[in-house]
């Protein structure tokens, strides 16, 4: 039975938790809705946080918006003042003099990334917000995965799709909040018009947008992470609880090893963390599994995982046994697509693992 002690405290949990006892909380500063793919729909929940914020009796201005609004964006800016944009040359710019002038206590700003025309004060975009940021303006702003500068390159590789214009990492470790929009994958097809994408340029359209997602999740722990570790060093606070993660990879027969492996392997080097990859013996395996199996093993050792062949009578409880004795935070295992009618009945070993697995998180690999 797992302990109160082998559960890891959620750190966004945490953070506001000791924040909440701190009677010195820094004031409100800046609130980021991210996204990982376009039409995810960070813009609006920007428009709707600042429409509600207005209803709650707050001075809200819009600072900047992206062109071209839908309809159902547009009916979000109603009653919000709206600091039109300075000409500047050619191109215009976000008037940071005269949203200054008018102080508000709340500004929105859309397309943060932007890059600012020649002869502005700022060349882009985040650095005016910072202006705003330090006058005591709260800026809510939202911004998409792409323009990360520390994740373009990434991204780059999953779209094929060069941008210009990103921001630095370092802005969204000053958000008070970072709100992660986050849509399924299949709704955001569905929502382009592509529900069930059949063509050889767009078969793999879910799996990139997989990847995407997979990689803002990351991002947004580790912004959260990031502020509480600032936190507890600047109050003197002992960590009890590392706030890296704890990678385990769980192999078994016809599992989907390269993915795991490869998605483990970027888990444990975003967070710093630890990465293992095990598999439970079977003696009712065939020789030829076995090998296929210790050459993921290989791999993944390759791939800088501690590496282990556990031997257990219960894989379940083999696997939890090792997961709580290496304090794993992040159990990744293979699934066929097809599931016997027994299991879909009673519940088969995946079902018990994710129920035993009480304060670990659980990611499952079709194969």
């Amino acid at each position: 039975m797992p302990t109160d002690l082998d559960r890891r405290p959620d750190p966004e949990i945490l953070l506001k938790q000791v924040e909440g006892q701190d009677e010195q909380l820094q004031h409100e500063r800046l609130k980021v809705f991210l996204g990982y793919a376009s039409g995810v729909g960070k813009s609006f929940r920007m428009l709707d946080e600042g429409r509600r914020r207005r209803a709650r009796g707050q001075d809200v201005v819009i600072g900047a918006l992206q062109s071209d609004l839908p309809p159902e964006l547009e009916r979000l800016l109603k009653n919000i003042d709206i600091i039109p944009l300075k000409k500047i040359g050619d191109g215009e710019a976000m008037d940071v003099e005269a949203i200054l002038r008018r102080h508000p206590q709340v500004c929105l700003v859309d397309g943060v990334a932007y890059n600012n025309p020649p002869g502005s004060k700022n060349p882009e975009r985040w650095q005016d917000v910072e202006e705003l940021l330090a006058a005591g303006i709260v800026v809510i702003t939202s911004v998409n995965l792409q323009h990360i500068a520390e994740r373009r390159e990434a991204v780059e590789r999953i779209t094929c799709r060069h941008v210009t214009e990103t921001i630095p990492v370092r802005f969204l470790y000053n958000a008070n909040e970072i709100v992660l929009v986050d849509v399924p994958p299949d709704l955001l097809l569905e929502r382009a018009g592509q529900p069930c994408p059949t063509s050889p340029e767009l078969a793999d359209t879910p799996r990139r947008l997989a990847a995407l997602r997979e990689i803002a999740l990351l991002l947004a722990a580790e912004v959260v992470d990031r502020q509480l570790e600032e936190y507890l060093l600047a109050h003197g606070i002992e960590q009890l609880w590392g706030t890296h993660e704890s990678i385990l990879v769980c192999l078994r027969r016809g599992s989907n090893a390269q993915a795991m492996i490869a998605s483990g392997k970027r888990n444990a080097e975003r967070f710093h963390g630890e990465f293992f990859c095990v598999y439970v013996r079977d003696d009712r395996l065939s020789e030829k599994d076995e090998a296929v199996l210790r050459g993921h093993l290989e791999e993944a050792r390759r791939a800088g995982a501690e590496t282990e062949v556990l031997d257990g009578y219960d894989p379940v409880e083999t696997l939890m046994d090792f997961a709580r004795s290496h304090r794993i935070t992040q159990i990744f295992v293979g699934h066929p697509s097809r599931v016997h009618w027994w299991d879909r009945f009673v519940g088969g070993p995946l079902d018990r693992l994710i129920r035993d697995a009480e304060g670990i998180d659980v990611r499952v690999f079709p194969h």
